[in-house]
């Protein structure tokens, strides 16, 4: 089962959502918030109380007057072992979809999407996959070509193990490297990507096809 919590402030949204959710067998909505504060102290019960955490935070982008999105993004995954954030929004532009997978999101899908194709970005997700709507997905290339990046061969390989999911012991395991080594590789993709964030740098890459998962 993949636990969601589902975080919006319209309570017409959040019930569409639900119906959506409930629809899917292999899927348990595990709570509902109206800002990321909110999600913020469900989650904060959920630990205090012992209940297992979700596996993933369906995110709203603005929520007026609570936190929004992205700073509840950046809390979320700052937690120890925290859940995957998947935003849906109807907000698509480049300053919201950089700031949104800078703050950790492992996907951003807009509110137009057919209810197969959520239900396709949950389950991708919830496994630790990146997910990009086409829209976004061609802001994030549009901005990689026009800088025209290119990684080293050790660059391509470890960011394309970044993808798998592995962490930095573990690729520099696998690699035969120091952990420190890794981490610079890591800056210096960064750097020629233009991003912040391991998940920004999987998606630009993959749009500009720098590396395959």
């Amino acid at each position: 089962m993949i636990r969601v919590l589902l975080v919006d402030d319209h309570p017409v949204v959040r019930r569409g959502l639900c119906a959506v959710l409930d629809d899917l067998p292999e899927i348990e909505r595990v709570g509902e918030a109206a800002d990321g504060a909110e999600a913020l102290r469900l989650l904060d019960r959920a630990e205090a109380e012992g209940a297992p955490a979700p596996d993933l935070v369906l995110m709203d982008l603005q929520m007026a007057p609570g936190m929004h999105g992205i700073e509840a993004t950046r809390r979320i995954r700052a937690r120890p072992n925290p859940p995957a954030v998947l935003i849906l929004t109807t907000y698509s532009t480049d300053a919201d979809i950089l700031a949104a997978v800078e703050a950790g999101a492992t996907g951003y899908l807009l509110k137009d999407a057919p209810p197969e194709e959520l239900a396709a970005a949950v389950r991708a997700a919830a496994r630790g996959e990146t997910v990009l709507a086409p829209p976004v997905a061609a802001r994030l290339l549009g901005r990689v070509r026009a800088g025209r990046p290119t990684l080293s061969q050790r660059e391509a390989e470890i960011l394309e193990l970044v993808a798998a999911g592995l962490a930095n012991r573990q690729i520099s395991r696998k690699l035969f490297i120091s952990e420190a080594t890794v981490k610079t590789h890591l800056v210096h993709v960064f750097g020629k990507l233009g991003v912040d964030s391991r998940t920004a740098a999987v998606a630009a890459a993959v749009q500009a096809g720098l590396i395959r998962l």
